[in-house]
Protein backbone atom coordinates (compact mmCIF):
# COMPACT_ATOMS: atom_id res chain seq x y z
CA UNK A 1 0.00 0.00 0.00
CA UNK A 2 1.12 3.53 -0.78
CA UNK A 3 1.90 5.14 2.58
CA UNK A 4 0.67 8.51 1.37
CA UNK A 5 -2.68 7.19 0.18
CA UNK A 6 -4.38 4.43 2.19
CA UNK A 7 -6.88 3.88 -0.64
CA UNK A 8 -4.30 3.12 -3.30
CA UNK A 9 -4.54 -0.41 -4.67
CA UNK A 10 -8.17 -0.89 -3.64
CA UNK A 11 -10.79 -1.86 -6.21
CA UNK A 12 -14.59 -1.92 -6.21
CA UNK A 13 -17.51 -2.50 -8.54
CA UNK A 14 -20.58 -0.43 -7.65
CA UNK A 15 -24.07 -1.27 -8.90
CA UNK A 16 -26.77 1.29 -8.18
CA UNK A 17 -28.54 4.49 -9.09
CA UNK A 18 -27.28 7.16 -11.43
CA UNK A 19 -29.11 10.43 -11.97
CA UNK A 20 -28.74 14.19 -11.78
CA UNK A 21 -28.85 15.85 -8.36
CA UNK A 22 -30.02 19.44 -8.13
CA UNK A 23 -28.99 20.54 -4.63
CA UNK A 24 -30.57 23.49 -2.84
CA UNK A 25 -28.50 24.66 0.11
CA UNK A 26 -29.57 26.37 3.37
CA UNK A 27 -33.29 26.05 2.77
CA UNK A 28 -35.37 27.66 5.50
CA UNK A 29 -37.35 24.82 7.11
CA UNK A 30 -40.53 26.81 7.70
CA UNK A 31 -44.22 26.06 7.18
CA UNK A 32 -44.12 28.53 4.29
CA UNK A 33 -42.31 25.98 2.15
CA UNK A 34 -45.66 24.18 1.75
CA UNK A 35 -47.58 27.27 0.65
CA UNK A 36 -47.67 29.44 -2.46
CA UNK A 37 -44.71 31.79 -2.53
CA UNK A 38 -40.96 31.78 -2.97
CA UNK A 39 -38.08 30.86 -0.66
CA UNK A 40 -34.54 32.10 -1.44
CA UNK A 41 -31.57 29.79 -0.90
CA UNK A 42 -27.86 30.55 -0.65
CA UNK A 43 -26.63 28.19 -3.37
CA UNK A 44 -27.81 25.75 -6.02
CA UNK A 45 -25.45 23.10 -7.40
CA UNK A 46 -25.95 20.41 -10.03
CA UNK A 47 -23.95 17.21 -9.62
CA UNK A 48 -23.80 13.52 -10.33
CA UNK A 49 -26.44 11.85 -8.17
CA UNK A 50 -27.62 8.47 -6.95
CA UNK A 51 -26.03 6.61 -4.08
CA UNK A 52 -24.25 4.22 -6.42
CA UNK A 53 -22.85 6.90 -8.72
CA UNK A 54 -21.84 9.05 -5.73
CA UNK A 55 -19.98 6.12 -4.20
CA UNK A 56 -18.21 5.22 -7.45
CA UNK A 57 -17.08 8.81 -8.06
CA UNK A 58 -15.86 9.17 -4.48
CA UNK A 59 -13.90 5.91 -4.73
CA UNK A 60 -12.20 7.03 -7.95
CA UNK A 61 -11.32 10.42 -6.45
CA UNK A 62 -9.76 8.64 -3.47
CA UNK A 63 -7.48 6.70 -5.81
CA UNK A 64 -9.20 3.34 -6.16
CA UNK A 65 -9.82 1.28 -9.30
CA UNK A 66 -13.58 1.63 -9.87
CA UNK A 67 -16.21 0.08 -12.11
CA UNK A 68 -19.83 1.26 -12.14
CA UNK A 69 -22.95 -0.50 -13.43
CA UNK A 70 -26.27 1.30 -13.83
CA UNK A 71 -28.95 2.27 -16.31
CA UNK A 72 -29.74 5.52 -18.14
CA UNK A 73 -32.00 6.58 -20.96
CA UNK A 74 -30.86 7.28 -24.50
CA UNK A 75 -31.09 11.01 -23.89
CA UNK A 76 -28.66 13.94 -23.51
CA UNK A 77 -28.68 13.74 -19.71
CA UNK A 78 -27.72 10.06 -19.79
CA UNK A 79 -24.81 10.88 -22.11
CA UNK A 80 -23.72 13.76 -19.88
CA UNK A 81 -23.74 11.60 -16.76
CA UNK A 82 -21.73 8.86 -18.46
CA UNK A 83 -19.16 11.33 -19.80
CA UNK A 84 -18.79 13.05 -16.43
CA UNK A 85 -18.17 9.77 -14.61
CA UNK A 86 -15.61 8.58 -17.16
CA UNK A 87 -13.77 11.92 -16.96
CA UNK A 88 -13.76 11.54 -13.17
CA UNK A 89 -11.93 8.21 -13.45
CA UNK A 90 -14.80 5.71 -13.25
CA UNK A 91 -15.07 2.91 -15.82
CA UNK A 92 -18.77 2.62 -16.64
CA UNK A 93 -20.98 -0.23 -17.84
CA UNK A 94 -24.27 1.55 -18.45
CA UNK A 95 -27.32 -0.04 -19.99
CA UNK A 96 -29.02 2.56 -22.20
CA UNK A 97 -32.76 2.25 -22.74
CA UNK A 98 -34.60 4.46 -25.22
CA UNK A 99 -37.91 3.60 -23.52
CA UNK A 100 -37.10 5.51 -20.31
CA UNK A 101 -35.73 8.91 -19.40
CA UNK A 102 -32.75 9.59 -17.16
CA UNK A 103 -33.93 10.81 -13.78
CA UNK A 104 -33.34 13.76 -11.48
CA UNK A 105 -33.47 14.29 -7.73
CA UNK A 106 -33.94 17.66 -6.09
CA UNK A 107 -32.15 17.59 -2.73
CA UNK A 108 -33.41 20.12 -0.19
CA UNK A 109 -30.68 20.82 2.37
CA UNK A 110 -32.40 22.59 5.26
CA UNK A 111 -30.57 25.05 7.48
CA UNK A 112 -31.28 22.87 10.52
CA UNK A 113 -29.22 20.02 9.05
CA UNK A 114 -32.15 17.90 7.85
CA UNK A 115 -32.60 16.87 4.22
CA UNK A 116 -35.46 15.89 1.93
CA UNK A 117 -35.33 14.51 -1.60
CA UNK A 118 -37.87 14.97 -4.39
CA UNK A 119 -37.11 12.40 -7.07
CA UNK A 120 -38.21 11.16 -10.48
CA UNK A 121 -35.99 8.18 -11.32
CA UNK A 122 -37.52 6.01 -14.06
CA UNK A 123 -34.14 4.78 -15.30
CA UNK A 124 -33.15 3.44 -11.88
CA UNK A 125 -36.57 1.93 -11.22
CA UNK A 126 -36.33 -0.19 -14.38
CA UNK A 127 -32.87 -1.66 -13.70
CA UNK A 128 -33.02 -5.44 -14.19
CA UNK A 129 -30.59 -8.29 -13.61
CA UNK A 130 -30.44 -8.70 -17.40
CA UNK A 131 -29.11 -5.13 -17.72
CA UNK A 132 -25.95 -6.01 -15.79
CA UNK A 133 -22.75 -6.74 -17.71
CA UNK A 134 -20.78 -9.05 -15.42
CA UNK A 135 -17.57 -8.11 -17.15
CA UNK A 136 -17.68 -5.19 -14.75
CA UNK A 137 -16.80 -7.55 -11.88
CA UNK A 138 -13.47 -8.48 -13.48
CA UNK A 139 -10.49 -6.93 -11.73
CA UNK A 140 -12.50 -5.91 -8.66
CA UNK A 141 -12.19 -7.27 -5.13
CA UNK A 142 -15.41 -5.89 -3.67
CA UNK A 143 -18.99 -5.39 -4.88
CA UNK A 144 -21.19 -2.64 -3.46
CA UNK A 145 -24.90 -2.99 -4.18
CA UNK A 146 -26.30 0.46 -3.50
CA UNK A 147 -29.86 1.84 -3.80
CA UNK A 148 -31.45 -1.56 -3.25
CA UNK A 149 -35.05 -0.35 -2.92
CA UNK A 150 -35.60 1.44 -6.23
CA UNK A 151 -35.93 -1.40 -8.73
CA UNK A 152 -38.75 -3.82 -7.97
CA UNK A 153 -37.26 -6.40 -10.33
CA UNK A 154 -33.91 -6.35 -8.52
CA UNK A 155 -35.60 -6.45 -5.12
CA UNK A 156 -37.68 -9.50 -6.00
CA UNK A 157 -34.93 -11.67 -7.51
CA UNK A 158 -32.11 -9.69 -9.07
CA UNK A 159 -30.20 -8.81 -5.90
CA UNK A 160 -30.05 -12.46 -4.85
CA UNK A 161 -28.71 -13.50 -8.26
CA UNK A 162 -26.25 -10.60 -8.32
CA UNK A 163 -24.78 -11.25 -4.89
CA UNK A 164 -24.58 -14.98 -5.59
CA UNK A 165 -22.60 -14.29 -8.77
CA UNK A 166 -20.23 -11.96 -6.93
CA UNK A 167 -19.61 -14.58 -4.26
CA UNK A 168 -18.90 -17.24 -6.90
CA UNK A 169 -16.26 -14.95 -8.38
CA UNK A 170 -14.58 -14.42 -5.00
CA UNK A 171 -15.64 -10.83 -4.36
CA UNK A 172 -16.54 -9.53 -0.92
CA UNK A 173 -19.97 -7.95 -0.87
CA UNK A 174 -21.53 -4.83 0.60
CA UNK A 175 -25.19 -3.81 0.81
CA UNK A 176 -26.35 -0.28 1.59
CA UNK A 177 -29.58 -0.49 3.58
CA UNK A 178 -30.68 3.06 2.96
CA UNK A 179 -34.10 4.66 3.32
CA UNK A 180 -36.88 3.01 1.33
CA UNK A 181 -39.24 5.71 -0.02
CA UNK A 182 -42.12 3.27 0.50
CA UNK A 183 -41.57 3.54 4.27
CA UNK A 184 -43.07 7.05 4.04
CA UNK A 185 -45.83 6.43 1.52
CA UNK A 186 -46.72 2.73 1.32
CA UNK A 187 -49.12 0.45 3.14
CA UNK A 188 -47.92 -1.63 6.09
CA UNK A 189 -48.37 -4.75 3.95
CA UNK A 190 -46.17 -3.40 1.14
CA UNK A 191 -43.49 -2.34 3.62
CA UNK A 192 -43.43 -5.77 5.27
CA UNK A 193 -43.18 -7.51 1.91
CA UNK A 194 -40.31 -5.35 0.69
CA UNK A 195 -38.36 -5.78 3.92
CA UNK A 196 -38.85 -9.54 3.68
CA UNK A 197 -37.49 -9.61 0.13
CA UNK A 198 -34.29 -7.81 1.12
CA UNK A 199 -33.79 -9.89 4.25
CA UNK A 200 -33.54 -12.99 2.04
CA UNK A 201 -30.21 -11.84 0.57
CA UNK A 202 -28.44 -10.97 3.84
CA UNK A 203 -26.68 -14.32 4.05
CA UNK A 204 -24.68 -13.21 1.00
CA UNK A 205 -23.62 -9.87 2.51
CA UNK A 206 -20.21 -9.38 4.14
CA UNK A 207 -20.76 -5.72 5.06
CA UNK A 208 -24.08 -3.97 5.56
CA UNK A 209 -24.21 -0.17 5.74
CA UNK A 210 -26.76 2.28 7.09
CA UNK A 211 -27.54 4.92 9.67
CA UNK A 212 -29.15 4.10 12.99
CA UNK A 213 -32.63 5.15 11.93
CA UNK A 214 -32.52 3.11 8.72
CA UNK A 215 -31.18 -0.02 10.42
CA UNK A 216 -33.78 0.15 13.19
CA UNK A 217 -36.61 0.67 10.70
CA UNK A 218 -35.44 -2.17 8.46
CA UNK A 219 -35.19 -4.62 11.35
CA UNK A 220 -38.35 -3.39 13.14
CA UNK A 221 -36.29 -2.73 16.27
CA UNK A 222 -36.63 0.11 18.77
CA UNK A 223 -32.90 0.46 19.42
CA UNK A 224 -29.66 0.13 17.47
CA UNK A 225 -28.12 -2.64 19.59
CA UNK A 226 -31.05 -4.96 18.94
CA UNK A 227 -31.08 -4.05 15.26
CA UNK A 228 -27.40 -4.93 14.87
CA UNK A 229 -27.82 -8.28 16.59
CA UNK A 230 -30.77 -9.09 14.36
CA UNK A 231 -28.86 -8.22 11.18
CA UNK A 232 -26.06 -10.60 12.15
CA UNK A 233 -28.59 -13.31 13.05
CA UNK A 234 -29.95 -12.95 9.49
CA UNK A 235 -26.49 -13.61 8.03
CA UNK A 236 -24.69 -10.26 7.71
CA UNK A 237 -20.97 -10.51 8.45
CA UNK A 238 -20.47 -7.01 9.89
CA UNK A 239 -22.16 -3.61 9.86
CA UNK A 240 -20.80 -0.12 9.15
CA UNK A 241 -23.01 2.26 11.15
CA UNK A 242 -23.43 5.93 10.24
CA UNK A 243 -23.86 7.85 13.50
CA UNK A 244 -23.92 11.40 12.15
CA UNK A 245 -22.52 13.89 14.63
CA UNK A 246 -21.53 11.00 16.91
CA UNK A 247 -19.17 9.60 14.29
CA UNK A 248 -19.03 6.13 12.75
CA UNK A 249 -19.24 2.60 14.08
CA UNK A 250 -18.32 -0.94 13.08
CA UNK A 251 -20.26 -3.88 14.50
CA UNK A 252 -18.54 -7.26 14.48
CA UNK A 253 -18.49 -10.30 16.78
CA UNK A 254 -21.13 -8.79 19.04
CA UNK A 255 -19.26 -5.54 19.69
CA UNK A 256 -19.82 -2.03 18.31
CA UNK A 257 -16.61 -0.03 17.95
CA UNK A 258 -17.34 3.71 17.67
CA UNK A 259 -14.97 6.42 16.49
CA UNK A 260 -16.02 9.99 17.27
CA UNK A 261 -16.80 12.31 14.38
CA UNK A 262 -14.12 14.52 12.90
CA UNK A 263 -16.33 17.62 13.04
CA UNK A 264 -16.43 19.95 10.03
CA UNK A 265 -15.69 23.61 10.72
CA UNK A 266 -18.00 24.62 7.89
CA UNK A 267 -20.46 22.62 5.82
CA UNK A 268 -20.49 23.13 2.07
CA UNK A 269 -21.73 19.61 1.25
CA UNK A 270 -24.18 17.54 3.30
CA UNK A 271 -25.77 15.34 0.62
CA UNK A 272 -23.66 12.27 -0.11
CA UNK A 273 -21.82 12.08 3.23
CA UNK A 274 -23.20 8.61 3.97
CA UNK A 275 -22.05 7.37 0.56
CA UNK A 276 -18.57 8.79 1.23
CA UNK A 277 -18.32 7.11 4.63
CA UNK A 278 -19.43 3.72 3.31
CA UNK A 279 -17.16 3.68 0.28
CA UNK A 280 -14.19 4.76 2.41
CA UNK A 281 -14.77 1.81 4.76
CA UNK A 282 -15.20 -0.57 1.81
CA UNK A 283 -11.89 0.49 0.28
CA UNK A 284 -10.06 0.42 3.61
CA UNK A 285 -11.45 -3.06 4.31
CA UNK A 286 -8.96 -4.19 1.66
CA UNK A 287 -6.03 -2.71 3.62
CA UNK A 288 -5.70 -5.44 6.24
CA UNK A 289 -2.69 -3.85 7.94
CA UNK A 290 -4.96 -1.08 9.23
CA UNK A 291 -6.88 -1.63 12.44
CA UNK A 292 -10.64 -1.10 12.53
CA UNK A 293 -10.18 2.07 14.54
CA UNK A 294 -7.69 3.39 11.99
CA UNK A 295 -10.16 2.69 9.17
CA UNK A 296 -12.95 4.51 11.00
CA UNK A 297 -10.67 7.43 11.82
CA UNK A 298 -9.50 7.81 8.22
CA UNK A 299 -13.06 7.53 6.92
CA UNK A 300 -14.29 10.20 9.33
CA UNK A 301 -11.51 12.51 8.17
CA UNK A 302 -12.45 11.99 4.52
CA UNK A 303 -16.10 12.80 5.31
CA UNK A 304 -15.04 15.99 7.08
CA UNK A 305 -12.84 17.11 4.19
CA UNK A 306 -15.67 16.39 1.75
CA UNK A 307 -18.17 18.38 3.82
CA UNK A 308 -15.76 21.32 4.03
CA UNK A 309 -15.21 21.30 0.27
CA UNK A 310 -11.56 20.26 0.51
CA UNK A 311 -12.07 16.93 -1.31
CA UNK A 312 -13.99 17.18 -4.61
CA UNK A 313 -15.33 13.63 -4.49
CA UNK A 314 -18.63 14.08 -6.37
CA UNK A 315 -18.27 15.94 -9.69
CA UNK A 316 -20.33 18.90 -10.81
CA UNK A 317 -22.26 18.64 -14.04
CA UNK A 318 -21.06 21.21 -16.52
CA UNK A 319 -23.76 23.39 -18.03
Amino acid sequence: MNNKNPFSGSSVCVIGNINRDVKLHDVAGSAGILKDGETPVSRVTETIGGGGANSACAAAALGAHVHFVGKVGRDPLGTQLCTTMEQHGVKTWLARDKRCITGTSVALGFNNGHRHFLSCLPNNQTLRFEDIDFGALNGCRHLLRADVWFSRSMLEAGNLRLLSEARKRGLKTSLDINFDPVWSTGSSRAIRQRKSLLRKVLGLVDLAHGNARELCEFTDCADLSTALRKLVSWGVGAVVVHLGRKGAGYYYNGELLVESANRARRVLHSTGTGDVLSISMILLDQQTELSLRQRLRISNRVVREFMEGRRPLIPLLQV
